[in-house]
């Protein structure tokens, strides 16, 4: 097991063991939630990180004590060489997941198979074609649900990701919930968080307790059970009792985890996130390219860390459109 070594741990003692590395900005959806209708500038290619820069720096990490590498986009299956990063990174002795839409992945299975690697969660925010289209403003449901259904028969468990929006599809938790009656699936609730460009308010918003509230009015209270939560998990698990499967709530905005937070994030230009919410980056890739020690800038990152939210610890800080929006869109950040 990989000891942490101090340039992972904050000033508040969380140790730091999974990377998120966004590979690309690039994405064949447009998302409400995640980028503005218009998209964003993507940054000239140069700017980004080759295959073997992800693997370096990766390894790097690994080297003080990174045990989880998740890979994220835009979306990480458009990148032209992601065979070559996933082969390199498959090298490092940690467990690697992909996050997806999934449009691309019936292409990339057999890959990801080969190397062992089957943490694959999919994003899907409606279970009606046309209101995913809404949300996506691109239309890929078939595909994309066609693939859940073949991915049920492969994995162990499937994990979908649906950011929940008032007015948009919390009309659909009950349905999203009942996947879990007869299929091994989990179902993961995101709040919808503040980014630069996606138009947040809390009236979007819907909250734990909400969710909560309709699964109670839905089934018997006693059925909706509380289960353990992984160490360091984002969630909190319930189920409802005789399902197979599992739901779980990330309630980022109302409700955080930062107290045990364990994430870091690379974005695709190379810049280190020590916080989803944070505004501040640091710069890794120059560095890296012109030879320097990047060691003592990632130590100073971690440092830098604030106990909640990127500094904003309050609802209305939350709330105060100066603070939010100098952060990038999600697209760019990688979840």
């Amino acid at each position: 097991m990989n000891t942490v070594s101090n340039i992972l741990i904050d000033s508040f003692k969380r140790k730091h063991t999974y990377l998120r590395i966004s590979l690309t900005e690039k994405c064949n959806l447009r998302c409400t939630y995640c980028m503005p209708a218009t998209g964003i500038p993507l940054a000239p290619r140069a700017h980004l990180m080759t295959a073997n820069e992800v693997y370096e720096i990766a390894k790097l990490f690994v080297m003080h004590g990174v045990s989880k590498i998740r890979l994220t986009g835009g979306e990480p299956l458009v990148r032209k060489d992601f065979e070559e990063v996933i082969r390199k990174l498959a090298t490092l002795n940690v467990e690697i997941a992909i996050t997806t839409n999934g449009i691309l992945l019936e292409r990339y299975l057999p890959l990801l198979l080969e190397l062992g690697i089957t943490n694959i969660t999919i994003s899907i925010d409606s279970l009606d074609a046309e209101k995913n289209q809404q949300i996506t403003r691109r239309d890929y449901f078939e595909t994309v649900w066609n693939t859940i259904k073949k991915l049920q028969t492969i994995v162990n468990e499937v994990k979908l990701n649906v950011v929940l929006m008032k007015g948009i599809n919390d009309n659909e938790i009950i349905n999203f919930v009942e996947l879990t009656r007869f299929e091994n699936v989990k179902i993961r609730f995101i709040e919808f968080m503040p980014f630069d460009g996606n138009e947040w308010n809390t009236e979007k918003l819907v909250k734990q307790t909400e969710i909560l509230e309709r699964l109670n009015t839905h089934f018997n209270t006693s059925q909706v059970i509380r289960i353990t939560d992984a160490p360091n998990d984002t969630s909190r698990n319930f189920k409802i009792q005789g399902f197979r499967g599992h739901f779980a709530i990330i309630s980022s905005v109302t409700n955080p985890f930062c107290d045990t937070c364990n994430r870091i994030r690379l974005t695709a230009d190379g810049k280190l996130k020590n916080c989803l919410f944070s505004s501040s980056e640091s710069e890794l890739l120059n560095d890296y390219r012109n030879g320097l020690d990047i060691t003592s800038k990632i130590k100073l990152a971690m440092l830098g860390k604030h106990k909640y939210r990127g500094g904003m610890d309050t609802m209305a800080k939350l709330e105060d459109p100066k603070l939010h929006s100098n952060n990038r869109s999600m697209i760019a950040i990688g979840g």
